[in-house]
């Protein structure tokens, strides 16, 4: 799948022409940008339709945003951290967008040595480390953690054939209140279904969101075989260690049941 264009929103949606905002319809997700996410982060990112960048929270050094967990392919059980030294210019209240790369170009060549090391002998390393390479080269373009997060995203997005758009929430306008920030940004898609994760299940207002015809859709995946580890390790390992296509056939099983659940709603 050729790169996706990120849509660069206007300030206000009034003041936008019909082409300038994505197509109506269809699933809305909303998340932080993950470096080398995990199965069930990706998973839910392919099933929508647009996915909105969380990039104008604050930073959480204990999430996702800069390391990725990979599991020892050799070593049942073993695990290392794949992290990205981090500076966040304004302490603890630094947003995600303002988070810079300490040293881009060490970091550059520790992501591709440590993934080599964990997965240079899968079947479909060779596939990966071509399309690595799009992730590798944000290193010298960029001085943002949340660039190099996101294009690591995208890049699992298009090995998996994605077709959806991708959106920024520091571009869109939207309420400061959690639940109705939220809606406010799904609505900007004229998406029909926004797609909560179990996570967000626990704090969501609905109101907001059926106040403007939008369904909150669980976002639910199975947990056995490859998703026995999907909410703990990147990606990379459930695609390296099963294969690139079984994994793209479970993404799209999974897709294809929440659009079934949009369409019930």
């Amino acid at each position: 799948m050729p790169r996706t264009s990120p849509l660069s929103a206007p300030d206000s949606p009034a003041d936008s022409s019909p082409h300038d905002l994505p197509a109506p319809g269809g699933l809305c997700a909303i998340h932080q940008p993950n470096f080398l996410p995990r199965l069930n982060t990706l998973a839910k990112l392919f099933a929508a339709d647009y996915w909105i960048v969380l990039d104008d929270v604050q930073f959480a050094r204990r999430d996702y945003q800069h390391r990725a967990r990979l599991p020892s392919v050799s070593h049942s059980g073993r695990h290392q951290w794949l992290s990205i030294p981090t500076h966040l210019p304004h302490g603890r209240s630094t947003a995600i967008r303002d988070a810079t790369l300490v040293d881009p170009e060490r970091s550059r060549r520790r992501v591709m040595h440590m993934l080599a090391q964990q997965y240079g002998r899968c079947p479909d390393w060779q596939t990966f480390r071509h399309q690595l390479d799009s992730v590798l080269v944000e290193f010298r373009r960029t001085a943002k953690i949340a660039d190099v997060a996101e294009a690591s995203t995208r890049m699992l997005l298009n090995l998996m054939g994605w077709k959806g758009r991708i959106l920024y929430s520091s571009r869109l306008p939207a309420s400061s209140e959690r639940s109705q920030r939220l809606a406010d940004l799904a609505a900007v898609t004229r998406g029909h279904g926004y797609l909560c994760g179990t996570g967000g299940t626990r704090y969501l207002e609905v109101g907001p969101f059926a106040a403007r015809g939008i369904a909150v859709i669980p976002f639910r995946t199975p947990t056995k075989g490859l998703w026995e580890v999907g909410r703990d390790v990147s990606a990379v390992h459930p695609l390296m260690t099963y294969g690139i296509r079984a994994v793209s056939e479970e993404l799209r099983a999974v897709a294809s049941r929440h659009q079934t659940s949009l369409r019930a709603a």
